[in-house]
């Protein structure tokens, strides 16, 4: 597994372009399903992402599912929202950032619940986001809070721990 995901990594980041940057978070994004655990009550039905606001990563996510599954038989469901309001039990909510001045809503609204937030924007990590992609010596990185990760109740693989910024 953490061959795939170095690979990967290393792949992508040597490819420029920021049209391309929503195409990589989503393969990031796919390849991180393998590498957190969620509570056993969260194994069951479709997996579930939601992203926050209009994004080119709502279609990139999309085209995803169409051709993905998760655990190899679970269908990938991809859902816009509106506002944090509008977050409901999901596996990953995706906040782009022109949404991140709505992290404090965001995280007041996910609270414990044992949800995967990814952000995209720089500060989002420290301020409590679970994974966070960066631009790190011009390649694309992503930051991972463990604090965070514990707080939502899920586990992280010793492989993705490894290969992302720790803070």
């Amino acid at each position: 597994m953490r061959k795939t995901l170095s690979t990967l990594l290393f792949f992508f980041a040597f490819l420029p372009g920021f049209t391309q940057t929503h195409k990589f978070q989503s393969v990031f994004i796919y390849s991180f399903t393998r590498y957190v655990q969620w509570p056993d009550a969260y194994n069951q039905g479709d997996f579930e992402i939601l992203v926050l606001g209009d994004s080119p990563i709502y279609d990139e996510l999309k085209n995803m599912a169409a051709a993905k599954k998760v655990g190899g038989d679970r269908t990938i469901k991809v859902t816009r929202i509106s506002s944090p309001g509008e977050i409901r039990r999901c596996h990953i909510l995706y906040v782009p950032s022109h949404k991140s001045t709505q992290i404090d809503n965001v995280l007041a609204k996910v609270a414990s619940q044992p949800i995967l937030i990814v952000t995209e924007e720089p500060g989002l990590g420290i301020k409590g986001s679970d994974i966070n992609f960066i631009v790190k010596d011009g390649k694309l990185a992503f930051e991972l809070n463990q604090a965070a990760v514990n707080r939502q109740n899920l586990k992280v693989s010793n492989e993705l721990t490894r290969l992302g910024i720790m803070i």
